[in-house]
């Protein structure tokens, strides 16, 4: 999460050589006898595997770093830092009309920015095209496009595999144009931000985890696969209460890059969002405790009139206990399994009212 001036991504990926050398077998007898008596070497098959897999380890070693190079010579001209009254955070440069791609915490409340390009050339003006803090996107726009302003190549989220290495470019703690690595070690997350230190509050859903670590900064830059392709945009760390809420190492998360189209397009089409994807009960609440005071489910304090929960007869002060076979216990896991729904998907939804449980079937809307 952006608390400060900015976020970041940083880790070393640990590459394991190939195995050392082996010994040569030297092989003697009366079939090895060369003429004059003289004693034939002869290498083993396994040996020799051995030796030839030491040779191309250099190679191999010589030729993913070639590749880092290259990925970063073709993609980080089109990751920039962007400068808010609060601090500082990332983006990437979406087309070739100057719109920028970044996360909702990033611009905060701000309506204009200062661009900086990876080339170093003068700061640059842009405006805010429009935010969406339920997914922690937004898009802003350069006043004056410059020449040879670069767009990023964008990847396919289906494509993303668990294991791949993958490079991330942005600002960690206002340092431009840093680049660090790390692999994709999870798909399909479902995390909640805080909304303390600027964060939106926001559940996302389908996730990239990645090893590599999200410090101020980085959030709203490019996570990028070894095709020079984005495929995330990193955005928040897990933290962990054990060491005061600081960032667990090797947990970050990154928003995929599927999301990051569907809704960028949508804000440079249309100035806003139209179609989330995002089901929604059409509700507020908060978490209530039982005798115990330990959290026992979601007190409704709003129910929209013509919404989904209210079509299927809920009301204020009922207090949803289930969704489907998903046990609700507060407002983040209530949160959480709306994130795996879809909008219009019908849900059974388990709630009480006066102390008597109640049942209801529930057609999703949209966020």
């Amino acid at each position: 999460m952006d608390a400060s001036p900015s976020r970041s991504l940083d880790r070393r990926l640990s590459l394991p050589l190939a195995a050392g050398l082996s010994a040569l077998a030297l092989v003697s007898g009366c079939s090895g006898q060369a003429p004059g008596g003289h004693a034939s070497e002869r290498v083993s098959p396994a040996a020799s595997a051995s030796a030839a897999r030491q040779d191309s380890a250099p190679h191999a070693v010589a030729q993913l770093e070639t590749d880092y190079q290259r990925v970063i010579r073709e993609v980080l001209p089109s990751v920039v830092q962007i400068q808010t009254a609060d601090g500082l955070g990332s983006g990437i440069v979406y087309d070739d009309r100057g719109d920028i791609v970044t996360n909702a915490h990033v611009v905060g409340d701000g309506k204009s920015f200062k661009v900086s390009v990876a080339t170093g050339e003068k700061v640059l003006a842009a405006s805010l095209v429009a935010t969406y803090p339920a997914q922690d996107l937004a898009v802003i726009r350069l006043d004056d496009v410059p020449d040879g302003l670069r767009a990023a190549k964008f990847g396919d989220s289906e494509k993303v595999e668990v294991g791949q290495i993958v490079l991330a470019m942005g600002s960690p703690l206002g340092l431009s144009s840093s680049v660090t690595q790390g692999i994709v070690s999870a798909l399909g997350r479902t995390v909640s931000e805080s909304e303390s230190g600027g964060g939106t509050g926001a559940t996302l859903a389908n996730m990239v985890q990645t090893s590599a670590a999200i410090n101020p900064g980085n959030s709203g830059g490019a996570l990028v696969n070894l095709n020079s392709e984005v495929i995330g945009i990193p955005t928040l760390a897990a933290t962990d209460p054990a060491l005061g809420n600081s960032a667990a190492p090797g947990i970050g998360f990154a928003i995929p890059v599927s999301t990051v189209k569907t809704i960028a397009d949508q804000i440079i089409e249309k100035g806003k969002v139209t179609d989330s994807g995002r089901a929604a009960l059409d509700v507020t609440g908060r978490t209530v405790v039982d005798d115990d005071y330990q959290p026992a489910g979601v007190a409704l304090v709003s129910v929209a009139r013509g919404g989904a929960a209210y079509d299927a007869g809920m009301r204020v002060g009922d207090i949803v206990t289930r969704l489907g076979s998903t046990e609700v216990t507060t407002i983040t896991s209530l949160a959480e399994t709306l994130a795996s729904e879809q909008p219009g998907d019908e849900v059974e939804v388990t709630y009480t009212r006066g102390g008597a449980t109640r049942t209801a079937r529930v057609t999703l809307g949209e966020i």
